[in-house]
């Protein structure tokens, strides 16, 4: 291996599908590592409940394979599953970047 790669994964909603890409090829570009989600809210697949109870959980174990995480929160929107990962990366000691710096 010729170098250490931090390693991101990107957290929002699926709704945001541009922005999610933006942030992939940037966050690249800068030498890291980008854990996305598998697809976007827009998408025409059919999701059941256990897919999404699956997909939570999926997440999280990205969140546990990665450095950090990076909210894609476009205007400041932070729903309720993002707010579980954030919850979640901070439990386990992530640091957590933010497209919109949050009002605390």
């Amino acid at each position: 291996m010729v170098g250490k790669y931090e390693v991101i994964t990107l957290c929002g909603s699926t709704k945001f599908s541009k922005h999610f890409i933006e942030q992939q090829k940037r966050l690249t570009l800068e030498g890291k590592i980008v854990v996305s989600v598998g697809f976007f809210e827009n998408d025409s697949e059919v999701i059941t409940k256990e897919q999404i109870i699956m997909f939570d959980d999926m997440h999280k174990r990205k969140i546990d394979m990665s450095d950090r995480i990076f909210v894609i929160n476009v205007g400041g929107y932070i729903g309720s599953s993002t707010r579980s990962e954030i919850d979640y990366a901070l439990q386990t000691g992530k640091v957590v970047d933010y497209l919109v710096k949050p009002n605390i």
